[in-house]
């Protein structure tokens, strides 16, 4: 009997370490394949999943359905390159090296030098993955150092680049080259100057095809990020997790698309062409637009598709995001799109439709489907999120909390930020720089203008469109972000300071 109990004992013991290594299983899953895709001046309502009525998403909304909404996720900035530097270095832009658009060179092939390049020896999202084992790619748009320059992408943690080096470049879908690892890679594409405009007012659309080429640079995109995951999938290698960074320049300025992919459902939008608005022009432009974003839309489903070919879609991560608020550089009609949504603001503003942005992730096997979370993170975040689940250390001096809780469905575990901060030096809004602070419910923006300081503070839990000036009801707020604010770094460039 004594022989009996003792078995039986044994057993429990057996069985309630097993649970425990099976719960903890659950907590610490297989370091997961990592996709990040971020598109470019696609505003908060530019998808169908966030109230997109006109141009179509199928692919995108599925994935929303397959996975989880994020309704108050931030970029880095309010234009490209800051906001790239914060997604890739962890820091917003009161502490990042690269807080604006700082072009080098010109629009000439000769000219190309691209932008003030990220600092050698930068702690990237890539040198963490790579830390952590991690086999990683960066494709389509870099925009964070030029040709030759220290600021290449495989000179901070990427192993594959292939894309668009200079952010210049970039506004051609047509160009004459991209890059491989620093390598200038060909196209069969002849070259004109981004942004020639077309004299008069034609309408005839043979005019219009001096801005076409042979190769749309989104094809070799796409195509090279396919050939990446299946690569990374090849039985005769050893296995080892990746991390691809899609960085597609689609919905970017200019208006540009192969004719054969312009939308049917586009067909009866009544539309001017245009012919002299500062980027290339198109006869139809928001047709062109439609096409741009359903194209990328294709694209991503090119990439769903293929995980799930490879048996890897269970144990990879996909996130979707935008760099920054809709434009509308190049003729883009961001009201009959309603770009921004319900939200005050578009590219180069810090009111929310400039830097809200859409961000929907899946990863099946982790996230439970078509679930919402309203956790407010930005995209210094995405390194330590990344980094918690890849088991990789974190450098020092990063702004961003992980939101691996939010992302798994545990809200009630989350940490939240005290605060989100941003700043930007432009001449906008009859000011010479902005700055602003997300507080909770509270959004707080300070203009620098040639009178002195101008405050604003909306109660974003009430009045998302940013309406109601409440700055003269509530100075303690007001002073609670103003100390905030004071935290920020000197800039490395004086064009930076105010």
């Amino acid at each position: 009997m004594r022989r009996l109990n003792y078995i039986f004992i044994r057993s429990l013991v057996f069985m309630a370490a097993l649970f425990s290594l099976t719960a903890f299983a659950e907590e610490l899953p297989e370091k997961p394949n990592i996709i990040f895709i971020m598109a470019d001046d696609l505003g908060y309502g530019d998808i169908g999943s966030f109230g997109q009525q006109r141009a179509q998403t199928p692919n995108l909304d599925k994935l929303a359905a397959q996975g989880i909404k994020f309704t108050q996720h931030y970029a880095g900035s309010a234009v490209c390159a800051p906001s790239r530097a914060s997604l890739m270095t962890g820091q917003h832009t009161g502490h990042t090296q690269i807080r604006g658009n700082h072009e080098l060179g010109g629009y000439r092939d000769e000219e190309e030098r691209g932008q003030m390049p990220l600092k050698s020896g930068s702690h990237t999202l890539a040198t963490v993955l790579k830390s952590a084992g991690y086999r990683t790619a960066a494709i389509g748009k870099w925009g964070l150092g030029g040709p030759g320059s220290e600021g290449e992408p495989q000179h901070h943690g990427f192993d594959y680049f292939f894309g668009y080096l200079d952010q210049k470049q970039a506004h051609n879908y047509y160009p004459t080259h991209l890059w491989r690892n620093g390598k200038r890679v060909p196209l069969s594409n002849e070259f004109f100057i981004p942004h020639t405009q077309l004299n008069g007012t034609s309408k005839k659309e043979e005019d219009y095809k001096i801005y076409m080429g042979n190769e749309y640079a989104p094809d070799r995109l796409i195509e090279e990020a396919t050939d990446f995951i299946a690569s990374s999938s090849d039985k005769n290698k050893p296995e080892q997790p990746f991390f691809l960074y899609m960085s597609f320049v689609t919905v970017h300025a200019a208006l540009q698309t192969p004719d054969d992919r312009l939308p049917s459902y586009a067909s009866d939008w009544q539309e001017p062409p245009m012919t002299n608005f500062g980027y290339t022009p198109h006869p139809r432009p928001r047709a062109a637009r439609a096409a741009m974003i359903s194209n990328m839309d294709t694209s991503i489903g090119r990439i769903m598709t293929l995980l799930k070919e490879r048996n890897l879609d269970r144990n990879t991560l996909v996130i979707f995001t935008s760099d920054n608020g809709p434009s509308p550089e190049g003729g883009a009609d961001m009201d009959f799109f309603n770009s921004s949504g319900e939200l005050r603001g578009i590219k180069r503003d810090l009111y929310e439709g400039g830097i809200r942005v859409p961000m929907i992730a899946r990863w099946s096997s982790r996230i439970q489907a078509g679930t919402e979370s309203s956790h407010i993170s930005a995209f210094w975040d995405i390194m330590p999120t990344l980094a918690e689940l890849s088991g990789a250390e974190m450098p020092a001096d990063r702004d961003g909390i992980s939101f691996v809780p939010s992302l798994l469905g545990k809200e009630s575990s989350q940490e939240k930020h005290q605060a989100l901060y941003w700043e930007f030096k432009l001449q906008r809004h009859d000011a010479t720089a902005t700055q602003a602070v997300r507080m909770g419910k509270w959004k707080a923006l300070r203009f620098h203008r040639s009178h002195g300081i101008d405050w604003e503070l909306y109660d974003l839990s009430t009045d998302i469109g940013e309406q109601h000036n409440l700055a003269k009801q509530f100075p303690n707020i007001i002073d609670e972000a103003n100390e905030l604010m004071k935290k920020r770094t000197k800039p490395i460039l004086p064009e930076w300071e105010f």
